[in-house]
């Protein structure tokens, strides 16, 4: 019988204590709906998997308790460095991310293990530190570190050494201990603190039981976006399809359950163009089923 070389480096990973999933045969998409949550570490799930098809192998950062800094590789001549990175000697994100380290008088944390794409992108496996759940970053965006440099954090993957794409196998390069993240970096990828909240309220008199029952009913939707831990758009949508029924039911407007909920998602760091939109979106399925309150 041939060798299940994938077989083998899926069990490899697991053995490391990673989550690994199927990704789609000589490709880097999940071959599984809620990855995240079907990601394991049993080696007889695992078996199973891996002998019904040649599957690639995805890594879940998050229950891995992985960091992964994805230095990248310019994608063909038109792929240029913004300004901030249009400097000499800085011709890919391996560049990037040492330039990142050396502004902030740090070493390059490279002594750790360490995966190469058949691309050229190089992978370093870096330990989250207990009681924080550093998310993914991309480029430049938000609290990213730079052209060319991807995090993979909690909710992203990365592909295992022993996939195969294409263009080749992906790699270990260094078959090292995963190393601690440098506290710098953590801090340094950590979102940013939002603003202490000011509570929202819908600002309903309570003066009778249907009026009371309507003031609750914002206020549990309301908190409902302003407490989600994550998925922030998702939690709006639900919200504002719940109101949406009460809007057209008569017992709300329209700009009353906007206003509040535009408040709710700032309250989050939400962008406004995006929850305007998820907002009226719910609005508009809430409608197909409208609701009123007894007096």
């Amino acid at each position: 019988m041939p060798a299940n070389l994938l077989l083998d480096a899926a069990l490899t990973a697991a053995a490391r204590g990673w989550y690994v999933f199927p990704l789609i045969p000589r490709g880097k998409i999940p071959a599984v709906k809620e990855w995240e949550q079907r990601a394991t570490l049993d080696p007889d799930r695992i078996r199973r998997c891996w002998t019904s098809g040649p599957y690639n192998i995805g890594i879940a950062c998050g229950p891995s308790r992985l960091l992964v800094v994805d230095q990248d590789t310019p994608k063909g001549p038109d792929d240029l460095p913004q300004a901030a990175w249009d400097l000499p000697g800085v011709v890919d994100g391996h560049d990037v991310f040492a330039l990142v380290c050396e502004r902030h008088g740090q070493p390059l944390p490279d002594a750790t293990h360490t995966v190469r794409s058949p691309s050229g992108s190089t992978h370093l496996y870096l330990a989250q530190p207990d009681g924080i759940e550093l998310r993914n970053t991309s480029g430049e965006r938000g609290r990213g570190l730079g052209w060319k440099v991807d995090t993979r954090g909690g909710g992203g993957l990365v592909v295992a050494a022993g996939s195969i794409v294409a263009k080749g196998t992906y790699t270990t390069v260094l078959d090292a201990p995963v190393a601690p993240l440098p506290a710098w970096l953590a801090e340094r990828l950590a979102p940013a603190p939002q603003a202490p909240q000011q509570p929202v309220t819908a600002l309903l008199r309570a003066t009778d039981r249907r009026t009371a029952y309507l003031r609750a009913a914002v206020d549990g939707q309301i908190a409902a976006v302003t407490g989600a831990p994550d998925h922030h758009n998702d939690a709006l949508y639900a919200s504002a399809v719940a109101l949406g029924q009460l809007v057209a039911g008569g017992e709300l407007t329209e700009s009353q359950v906007t206003g509040w909920l535009m408040d709710a998602a700032a309250q989050v760091n939400h962008a406004p163009a995006r929850a305007a939109r998820t907002i009226a979106s719910g609005l508009k399925a809430g409608a197909r089923r409208p609701r009123s309150v007894a007096a």
